[in-house]
């Protein structure tokens, strides 16, 4: 396929040449000011309709769709091509573009166009509203960039030519900050509506150990810093031992503060130190505000207490011997360390019922 490329203001001189065929034989001064005058003015008409100049020979001179060879002078796409010495496809990108614009009324429909025939043109501009020198853009898939590119307020062509170069956006990604920054929000926003590339970059990071790494720091960062966030705009917070209580006025001040340094931070700063830094600062004051409360204090070791014996619970559970068929099997398994280690646990468990049921006995009277 041949390339195309769209006229540009510097391409209309030579275009005009081209047309005019061969060079001539050197002119008298007269006849050299006369042509040199009408290159000025083919120069100039270029210049303020661009596109359109060329648009124009396709329309006034190409049969339309529909009309046979005996019903008009004008000619097919494939023949007007070869005396022009191009692609049939770049005379029917000019073709295609042309049509566009008379569907919006911009220009005369073909029908009402014949050989040789002038008329007002749009400005220069337009054209590429119109025109896309790539074939590509005529597939679905370059509908779906040539869309994105006008929603995003650039000439579809440009678009168009990157997705054809994926290797010239690589090396530009590799080799230029700002690019590689574009691509990472465009891929940002395509995460949303592609779970198959989520997918894919996620392995990727989850394959490579120090993006992994890099993963979690973040995670953890962003943790601490939605703990601080909720302070602020909750006015609750989580104790050590995962009671929710309101924020005394000072943590909630101090939250509020270390929030605003991370909230200003710019993008390329990382905001790990500052996240700790906060986060470290609050748990500070919620252990403080907890401590200086004795009825807080109080609900603060039975939450933690609850918590451990969940826990505890739920692994005590799992030490049964179900999948264990018979006593060989029992033998098969059995080390004295296991015996004592649960001798040692059961004391505990025993100390810690007898201490709660010491706690709840009534006490006689006169007893201190």
């Amino acid at each position: 396929m041949t390339a195309a490329i769209a006229p540009s203001e510097t391409a209309a001189p030579e275009a005009t040449a081209s047309e005019a065929g061969p060079a001539a034989d050197p002119a008298p001064a007269v006849d050299a000011a006369r042509l040199v005058a009408e290159d000025a003015r083919a120069f100039g008409a270029y210049a303020r309709t661009g596109g359109w100049a060329f648009g124009l020979r396709v329309a006034r001179s190409v049969r339309p769709g529909g009309q046979g060879a005996g019903e008009t002078p004008k000619i097919s796409a494939k023949e007007f091509a070869e005396l022009a010495g191009c692609s049939a496809d770049r005379v029917m990108r000019y073709y295609k573009a042309w049509d566009k614009a008379a569907d919006d009324g911009m220009v005369p429909h073909f029908e009402a166009l014949a050989p040789g025939m002038d008329v007002e043109l749009p400005d220069a501009d337009v054209w590429l509203t119109y025109y896309t020198s790539r074939s590509s853009a005529l597939t679905p898939r370059g509908n779906a960039i040539t869309e994105a590119a006008e929603a995003e307020g650039i000439r579809p062509t440009k678009a168009l030519e990157v997705a054809e170069n994926p290797t010239a956006l690589r090396a530009a990604i590799l080799a230029d900050p700002g690019t590689a920054e574009a691509a990472r929000k465009a891929l940002m926003d395509r995460l949303g509506e592609d779970p198959a590339l989520r997918t894919e970059l996620v392995r990727d990071i989850v394959r490579a150990d120090d993006l992994k790494k890099a993963v979690a720091a973040e995670a953890k960062a962003g943790d601490r810093v939605g703990y601080v966030r909720q302070i602020v705009e909750k006015g609750q917070v989580k104790t050590p031992a995962g009671q929710l209580i309101e924020a005394p006025a000072e943590l909630r001040e101090e939250a509020e503060r270390h929030l605003s340094l991370i909230d200003e931070l710019d993008d390329g700063e990382e905001s790990g130190e500052w996240a700790r830094e906060a986060y470290d600062t609050v748990r500070d004051l919620v252990a403080q505000t907890v401590q200086s409360d004795p009825e807080l204090r109080v609900q603060e070791r039975r939450a933690k207490f609850y918590s451990s014996l969940q826990k505890a619970t739920k692994v005590f559970e799992e030490l049964t011997f179900d999948d264990i068929q018979n006593a060989e099997d029992i033998q098969d398994i059995y080390e004295d360390d296991m015996v004592r280690r649960l001798e040692d646990l059961q004391q505990a468990i025993g100390a810690c019922i007898s201490a709660l049921q010491a706690a709840t006995a009534p006490r006689e009277p006169g007893a201190s």
